[in-house]
């Protein structure tokens, strides 16, 4: 029987591991109760290193786990309902997790293949050796390199610092959502167009409903809402995204015009999601 105190030592370290592998609180604590249970039954006397074994077998944990998910990205709502419902769901700690990682850089993350995110976030965010890594994803050293090498371009690819015509419109972008957010409606109507239309491909039209044209009535349909949409550069412009544990869900493009809000469309539609480029670091 092992002792616990000396996983106890390890956790805090082990959950941060386990959240940037999946990018959800709850799956990352079941990651680690999974990872005591195969301590506890491993004979690890010739462990020198039991933390960074513990890590490792985390590693080797939330890959499983990243291989074995089945739900399609438009269900994440759902099973971000049911996390926020579980009886044991610490929404104050999954929000300090998520501001210590940051929204782009798990947007970027869950964009990874699951080897790849394994080798990156092991290797440049823990420190971990390939030699440790490699075996975890079935690879030699040199290939484990090139699987984190993929993963820190395309981490790195994107461009990280906007225009500054970019930056003036997240001002506008950011104005908005706070008057949404806040169900401030005069404000909405201050930022938009008169002419304004919202908009949405075939995915987010069937779920939002049709087109909506109009500065009253874009402002009515957003006034109160927009509680989970963080501006965000996409394409090297900034836009709203809602990215639930850095689940790509839904993009709002907004198109400004000297200062107004002239259309605001939505894609959900997980092929043109996975087109677009996000900057890790701009959250």
């Amino acid at each position: 029987m092992k002792d616990p105190a000396l996983f106890e030592q390890t956790r805090q370290h082990l959950l941060a591991v386990c959240y940037r592998m999946l990018g959800s609180l709850a799956e990352a604590e079941d990651a680690v109760q999974e990872t005591w249970l195969r301590y506890d039954r491993t004979d690890t006397t010739d462990v020198a290193n039991i933390p960074g074994w513990l890590t490792t077998v985390a590693g080797r944990v939330c890959l499983d786990m990243l291989r074995s998910r089945t739900s399609r990205r438009e269900d994440a709502l759902d099973d971000t309902a049911r996390e926020r419902r579980g009886e044991d769901h610490d929404p104050a700690a999954e929000a300090e997790l998520a501001e210590s990682v940051g929204l782009a850089m798990m947007v970027v993350l869950d964009a990874l293949a699951p080897a790849e995110r394994l080798a990156f976030v092991l290797h440049d965010m823990f420190a971990v050796p390939f030699d440790d890594i490699a075996p975890i994803v079935d690879r030699n050293p040199a290939a484990t390199r090139q699987l984190a090498s993929r993963a820190r371009r395309r981490v790195q690819g994107a461009p990280l610092q906007p225009a500054p015509e970019a930056a003036r419109k997240r001002e506008v972008v950011d104005a908005f959502l706070t008057a949404a957010r806040e169900g401030q409606f005069e404000r909405l109507l201050e930022i938009l167009d008169p002419d304004v239309v919202c908009r949405g491909d075939a995915l987010a039209s069937l779920r939002g409903g049709p087109d909506t044209i109009g500065r009253r009535a874009v402002a009515e349909r957003f006034n109160g809402t927009a509680q989970a949409a963080r501006s965000l550069l996409v394409d090297g412009e900034f836009h709203a995204v809602v990215a639930p544990y850095g689940r790509m869900l839904l993009v709002l493009r907004f198109t400004v015009v000297d200062g107004l809000v002239t259309e605001i469309e939505a894609v959900m539609d997980p092929e043109s999601l996975a087109r677009m480029e996000f900057a890790a670091g701009t959250a």
